[in-house]
């Protein structure tokens, strides 16, 4: 599983890769985790709205700083 929390670096954005990387941790997933900050990768995404949250490549969350056991489940 190919995990990625996208962001310019703000406390919302780490809030997100911290709940992120506890979600996983709970769950037991073997999945990595990525941290992108590079703007041109972003938008290459589509994506407007940060912190956003993809799971194997898929937009699952943009624009909320999800808890850790709201991530779970979509997990």
């Amino acid at each position: 599983m190919n995990i990625k929390v996208l962001g310019g670096g703000c406390k919302s954005c780490e809030a997100l890769l911290a709940a992120t990387k506890e979600a996983v941790e709970k769950k037991g997933i073997d999945a990595e985790v990525e941290y992108i900050t590079d703007m041109e990768k972003i938008m290459g995404y589509g994506i407007m709205s940060m912190p956003a949250l993809m799971i194997d490549e898929r937009v699952v969350s943009a624009g909320k700083v999800l808890k850790a056991r709201e991530v779970e489940k979509l997990l």
